[in-house]
C-alpha cells in the first residue's frame, strides 16, 4: 500500500518494528526549556545509527521539531515520537516541550512513556520551572534519570550541578540521586566517562561505594548489603537486576553526564542509550490506566499482552495535507491492524467545551510513528491512525465489538484570553472549521463564545501557547484577527426612579397607544429582576400586565446604557393608560421598556464589574513581589497560608479577590515576577460596583 503524506523530518528515520512489548521502551525527555532536550534527541538518533548526522535547531532540521510553527519559533510546541533501533531493541524517544505553556504536551508524553530523562543544563542553576518539572514526573512515578547536559557549554560545571540535583531531587540524604557515570579525569572532564558500578579505579571508589549501597538497598535479597559491607564482591549482573529495579521503583535517579559534540566531541551518548535498555522497564512491567466502558461499568483489567482487548489512547493530533486528520496514538493493550473495526470515545472533557462522544470509524489507515505504513502495532507501543475524523487527543482507540472509555490525563486550566474573529464572512466560515481541528488537536485550548460581550475567545495556558493556536487558525488560509478582550459588565440603579412610557402613534388605520408609569428601585445583590403590579383600578387593562413585564425585562436585559444588561432591580407598573382600540400587546411593551429607560435617565445607573476569586501559588521569596502587583490591581488579599508540597523550596498559596479586567493578561504577568514558576486558578465571585474612572475606561 503507497501512502502519500507531506514531506515531514520524521521520513529521515528508517521504520523500526519491536517483536514484543518487552523489546521496547518509552522513554519522554524531560527539562526546562532551552537545556537541549530537541539537541539530545538528535544526537541520540545519530548515536543509534537511525540518522546519518544530527540536525540543528536553529537549521529547523531537527526531526522532533518537524512543525512549521516550531520551525519558525525554534522552539518545541509538540510532542513527538522517534523511534530508534538500538541493540535489538526498540526505543521510542519522546521530546516533549520544556515551556510552562506547552504542559499539556507534557503530560501527554508522560502518558505516553513509562520512564524519563530529566535533563538539566550543566551551565545553568536549577530554577523553580526545573523543580516543577520533576514534580510532574514525581507525581505520576515516572521512573527517570537525571542527564546532565551542555558538558561542552560556557561555564557549565558538573559538579556544582550533580549537587544541585542531589539537593533537590535526591531526598534527605541526596543519596536518591547518585551519578552512574562520571568523568575518566577530573583535570579533563570531556575525554570520557567511566562506569561506576565497573570501575577498580581507586579516585571513584567512595562514588561506587555510595551508588552501589543506594542501589541494592531495594534489592528483593536483603543480604546483600550486609554481604558487601563485609567486603563481598557481588556479581556484576546481580548489580544490574538492582539497578534496574531501583530504577523502576522510581525510587533512584541515576545521573549520566552528557556532551553533545562541537569541538569537544561526543560522548555519555551510548552509555545514556544503554542505561535506557538496562535501566528503564518495559511496558510489560509499568502499570497501566483504568478503562471503563463508554456506559460507565468498568472494563477489563488491561496489561500489556498484544493477545488482549485493543486499548489505545491519542496522545497528538495534526492535519496533515494529505491524509486530513492524523492520531498519534499509544497502544495499550492489545493489536491494532489495518483492517480492525475502530471505536473512537471521548469521555471526561466536558467542562472544557469537549462534550462526551463516541463513533464508530471506518477506512483508517495505519502508519508507524515515522508516518511509514505499517501492518500492525501491537500492546506497548506507538502508531498513526489517520482518517479518524472524529478522533481527539485524548480519546480512546478501540474496537467496535468491545468499545472502551480511558479517562485522559489532568490537564491545566487555561487562563489567558485572546478574543479572535474572522476579517470578512467567508474568514468567519473558515475561522470555523479551524476552531473544530484546533479543539481536536489541542485540548489545552478552550474556545468559548462569552454570553455576555458575544466574543470568541481562546483560552490559552500563556502568550507562546496562544502564538500557537493562532498559528495554527491561520494556517487554513483565513485571515483571523484579535481584538482586545471585554469582560461582561452588569449595571443596577442606585437609587428609586420613577419613569414614564407613552407610545402613542395614529397613521391611519390600527393605531398603537399605551401609556404606563412605573419605579424601579434597587435590590440587594444577586436578586435578579423583579416586576411587581401596582395598577389600581384597571388603569392598564390586565391582559396587558404581562406585555408591560415583557417590555421591562426585555429592555433591562439589552440595557439602558452602552448595550449592559441591569440586574437587582425591582419594577413596580404604578399606573398606566389604554385604548378601547388601538390598545394592543405590541404597544404596552414598547411603552414599558420606554418607562424603564426614562427612569434611567431621572436615577443613577451603577456599572458592576465581574470579580474572581484567586489563589495564587508562588515561592515564599516571590509573595513580596507579588502582593505589591496586587495592590495596583485593586485587589483585596484575604489571606496567605504556606502550602505542604513534597517539592523543594517552601511556596505559599495568597488568597485574593481580583477584579476579572485586572486578570486579562495576569499569566503573563505572574510568569514575569516569579520566573515563569508562579501559578494561579480563579472562578467568578461576584459583580461588584466599578469605580468611576474604570467605568469610563469599561464603557470606552
Amino acid at each position: 500500500m503507497t501512502v502519500k503524506t507531506a514531506a515531514r523530518t520524521h521520513s529521515r528515520l528508517t521504520p523500526v518494528t519491536p517483536s514484543s512489548p518487552d523489546q521496547i521502551r518509552n522513554v519522554a525527555l524531560v527539562g526546562h526549556g532551552g537545556v537541549g532536550k530537541t539537541t539530545l534527541t538528535e544526537h541520540l538518533l545519530a548515536a543509534a545509527g537511525a540518522i546519518p548526522r544530527a540536525g540543528n535547531v536553529a537549521d529547523g532540521n531537527t526531526v522532533s521539531d518537524a512543525d512549521p510553527v516550531e520551525i519558525s519559533q525554534q522552539r518545541s510546541a509538540f510532542l513527538s515520537v522517534c523511534p530508534v533501533r538500538y541493540r535489538d531493541m526498540v526505543i521510542n524517544l519522546l521530546d516533549t516541550p520544556g515551556s510552562s505553556d506547552f504542559v499539556g504536551e507534557l503530560r501527554a508524553g508522560l502518558r505516553g512513556a513509562d520512564a524519563a530523562l530529566f535533563v538539566v543544563s550543566a551551565a545553568d542553576e536549577l530554577d523553580e520551572i526545573t523543580l516543577a518539572l520533576w514534580e510532574e514526573c514525581a507525581a505520576l512515578g515516572t521512573p527517570r534519570a537525571v542527564v546532565i547536559n551542555r558538558l561542552d557549554a560556557p561555564r557549565a560545571d558538573l559538579a556544582r550541578t550533580l549537587a544541585a540535583c542531589r539537593q533537590a531531587f535526591g531526598g534527605v540524604d541526596g543519596n536518591a540521586v547518585l551519578p552512574l557515570y562520571l568523568p575518566a579525569s577530573a583535570a579533563q572532564p570531556l575525554e570520557g566517562l567511566v562506569e561506576l558500578l565497573n570501575t577498580s579505579d581507586p579516585a571513584h571508589e567512595a562514588d561506587r561505594s555510595a551508588l552501589i549501597e543506594a542501589i541494592i538497598a531495594e534489592s528483593e535479597d536483603e543480604s546483600l548489603l550486609e554481604r558487601y559491607l563485609s567486603g563481598d564482591d557481588l556479581d556484576p549482573a546481580v548489580l544490574d537486576a538492582d539497578l534496574h529495579t531501583a530504577v523502576g521503583r522510581g525510587h533512584f535517579h541515576p545521573v549520566v553526564p552528557v556532551c553533545g559534540g562541537g569541538e569537544f566531541g561526543a560522548f555519555g551518548l551510548s552509555e545514556l542509550l544503554d542505561l535506557i535498555i538496562r535501566g528503564f522497564p518495559s511496558p510489560t512491567e509499568r502499570p497501566l490506566p483504568d478503562c471503563w466502558t463508554p456506559i460507565g461499568a468498568p472494563g477489563p483489567k488491561l496489561s500489556c499482552d498484544p493477545a488482549g482487548p485493543l486499548a489505545a489512547e491519542v496522545v497528538r493530533t495534526w492535519v496533515d495535507p494529505y491524509l486530513g486528520r492524523v492520531s498519534l496514538a499509544r497502544v495499550f493493550s492489545g493489536t491494532i491492524t489495518g483492517d480492525t473495526a475502530l471505536h473512537v470515545s471521548g469521555h471526561g472533557g466536558a467542562d472544557r467545551g469537549h462534550p462526551d462522544h463516541d463513533a464508530d470509524e471506518k477506512g483508517a489507515t495505519l502508519l508507524g510513528p515515522t508516518l511509514a505504513p505499517t501492518s500492525s502495532a501491537f500492546a506497548g507501543d506507538f502508531c498513526v491512525v489517520a482518517r479518524l475524523a472524529s478522533a481527539e487527543t485524548g480519546d480512546t482507540i478501540s474496537e467496535q465489538r468491545q468499545p472502551l472509555v480511558i479517562l485522559p490525563w489532568q490537564l491545566p486550566e487555561p487562563l489567558l484570553p485572546i478574543a479572535v474573529r474572522g476579517a470578512t464572512r467567508n474568514d468567519e466560515d473558515a475561522l470555523g472549521k479551524a476552531l473544530t481541528r484546533l479543539s481536536a488537536s489541542d485540548p489545552a485550548v478552550r474556545i468559548e463564545r462569552n454570553a455576555g460581550t458575544g466574543q470568541l475567545v481562546l483560552w490559552c495556558l500563556g502568550e507562546a501557547h496562544a502564538e500557537v493556536a493562532l498559528a495554527r487558525l491561520r494556517s487554513g488560509g483565513a485571515t483571523i484577527e484579535t481584538e482586545p478582550v471585554r469582560v461582561p459588565l452588569l449595571a443596577t440603579f442606585t437609587a428609586p426612579a420613577r419613569g414614564h412610557g407613552r407610545q402613542v402613534k395614529q397613521s391611519g388605520g390600527h393605531g398603537q397607544y399605551a401609556v404606563c408609569d412605573v419605579t424601579v428601585e434597587p435590590l440587594p445583590r444577586g436578586s435578579g429582576v423583579q416586576f411587581l403590579d401596582r395598577v389600581v383600578g384597571g388603569a392598564v387593562p390586565s391582559q396587558f400586565i404581562g406585555s408591560v413585564e415583557k417590555g421591562v425585562r426585555a429592555q433591562l436585559a439589552r440595557g439602558v446604557q452602552a448595550g449592559v444588561p441591569v440586574v437587582d432591580v425591582q419594577v413596580t407598573l404604578l399606573d398606566g393608560k389604554a385604548h378601547s382600540v388601538d390598545s394592543s400587546d405590541a404597544a404596552f411593551q414598547t411603552a414599558g421598556a420606554l418607562a424603564v429607560k426614562d427612569a434611567a435617565s431621572a436615577g443613577g445607573i451603577q456599572l458592576l464589574e465581574p470579580v474572581d476569586s484567586v489563589e495564587i501559588t508562588v515561592a515564599e521569596h516571590h509573595i513580596g513581589a507579588v502582593l505589591s502587583d496586587l495592590s495596583g490591581r485593586r485587589a483585596r488579599v484575604t489571606g496567605t497560608e504556606p502550602l505542604a508540597s513534597d517539592r523543594p523550596g517552601n511556596r505559599s498559596v495568597i488568597h485574593a479577590e481580583v477584579p476579572a479586567v485586572e486578570l486579562l493578561r495576569y499569566p503573563a504577568v505572574l510568569r514575569s515576577l516569579t520566573g515563569g514558576a508562579g501559578s494561579f486558578t480563579r472562578r467568578y465571585l461576584r459583580h461588584d460596583p466599578a469605580p468611576a474612572a474604570v467605568a469610563a475606561a469599561l464603557l470606552g
